[in-house]
């Protein structure tokens, strides 16, 4: 009886486990994805060890045979419905669906690019438009996510996180507004144990802007030569540390490394040349969404978004500090056109409904005329007043003596015929 017992239990089972449909879900956990998040997708996380196979809009994928499948940097192109295959039975189609907006608020390194060394950390500051108090962030480890700590600065209306990679080879950083589905961009660090590294910067490269790839020694020794690679082929030698593409296209991607000839010369002056060669990261330069412009009429500014979806309906205005990045406030007006007056640099954005553009240029607005103005009255009303101050002192002064002069003669007078008389 127990043997049967044993049997139809295992037979159950068996069948129960068959009949399970494997399931496709996204990592991290966000509540929207946008243009430039590194996602993962994963096919039924509880049978993560089976043999899977992928389809994207029922298009088998050749190169992805692993439970979860990376899609770093999405772009729109990267919509579609996903499928997986685990023991002949497959998922429900999942539908990726990726807006090509920029989130709420931002998240960014405060030093530092994508890439440290193992047991490294370092602090990314959240920027939002509103109170920070009311924000949590998390990290995505592998498949574990785990919430952080966050350090409120009130005055400055900024927060900051720090984020260590432990154990694992990469890691991505994001905040989100609690009880609403608002969010920040994601960060991506990766870890790397050699002591040369290519570190690309934290956030998605985008087309058209400058990107710099900076080849970096571990303990911060005299770099003398770095060779640059762009899958695994030499694309400069120089004795600089970086390497930079001035106008990012869809043509720059790829597996980029260096090779670093160093000396640690702080220490020893009669220091061995070491070289040593990095990992190779990859690089994807995406669209990204579409950037306001600011347009300058004397001291006004006008904001527009050229390329921004009918949905784009107000606007942002943000003002911050010449000497630190990270006091970026925003301005009460929203219209298309402000008059600025503080200086320091403004930015704007559009708000999208479910997102934003992307941030217009600075616009750097100096007072240094008007300072020189200030200075230059106040200097000629002292000069004016030193002048009358003169003026007053040197006609007191004749004054005195102008008085004083009859009396001594009257007197010498006296003196004179009193002499005279005897």
């Amino acid at each position: 009886t127990n043997n049967y017992f044993y049997v139809t239990v295992l037979f159950v089972l068996i069948r129960g486990n068959k009949g399970q449909k494997p399931e496709v879900s996204h990592l991290p956990k966000f509540p929207q994805v946008y243009v430039g998040d590194d996602v993962t997708l994963i096919c039924n996380h509880k049978g993560g060890s089976k043999p899977t196979k992928w389809f994207i809009n029922k298009t088998p994928q050749q190169t992805h045979e692993d439970y979860s499948m990376l899609l770093i940097a999405v772009t729109p192109e990267n919509n579609g419905k996903y499928e997986c295959e685990q023991a002949g039975s497959k998922s429900e189609p999942y539908t990726l669906t990726v807006l090509e907006l920029e989130p709420l608020a931002q998240l960014s390194p405060s030093v530092g690019g994508a890439v440290m060394t193992k047991g490294d950390g370092r602090n990314l500051v959240l920027q939002a438009d509103d109170d920070l108090k009311g924000w949590a962030c998390f990290v995505l480890r592998g498949v574990s996510t785990f919430s952080l700590g966050l350090d409120v600065d009130e005055k400055m209306n900024r927060a900051v996180i720090f984020a260590e990679l432990k154990e694992a080879e990469r890691a991505t950083f994001w905040c989100k507004k609690k009880k609403i589905d608002l969010r920040s961009n994601a960060v991506t660090l990766k870890m790397t144990e050699l002591m040369v590294m290519l570190v690309p910067p934290a956030v998605p490269a985008l087309q058209g802007e400058p990107v710099a790839l900076r080849c970096v020694v571990w303990g911060g020794p005299k770099l003398e030569q770095a060779v640059f690679y762009k899958n695994k082929t030499e694309i400069k030698s120089s004795s600089e540390g970086t390497y930079i593409i001035t106008n990012a296209t869809q043509s720059d991607n790829g597996k980029y490394s260096c090779h670093a000839t160093y000396r640690y010369s702080h220490i020893s002056a009669e220091a061995a040349q070491k070289q040593g060669d990095s990992d190779a990261q990859e690089l994807k330069v995406i669209g990204g969404p579409p950037a306001a412009v600011i347009s300058v009429s004397t001291n006004s500014l006008r904001c527009s978004c050229p390329h921004c979806p009918a949905s784009c309906t107000s606007y942002h205005w943000y003002h911050t500090l010449f000497n630190d990045p990270y006091t970026r406030r925003k301005l009460t007006e929203n219209d298309e056109f402000i008059t600025v007056q503080d200086e320091g640099l403004y930015s704007c954005r559009m708000d999208c409904g479910k997102g934003f553009s992307r941030f217009s240029n600075d616009y750097s607005y100096a007072v240094e005329f008007g300072r020189m103005w200030y200075i230059l009255v106040a200097a000629l009303i002292l000069f004016v007043i030193i002048i009358v101050l003169i003026v007053v002192l040197k006609y007191r002064r004749c004054g005195r003596m102008d008085i004083q002069a009859p009396g001594r003669d009257a007197d010498q007078d006296r003196m004179m015929s009193v002499h005279y008389v005897h």
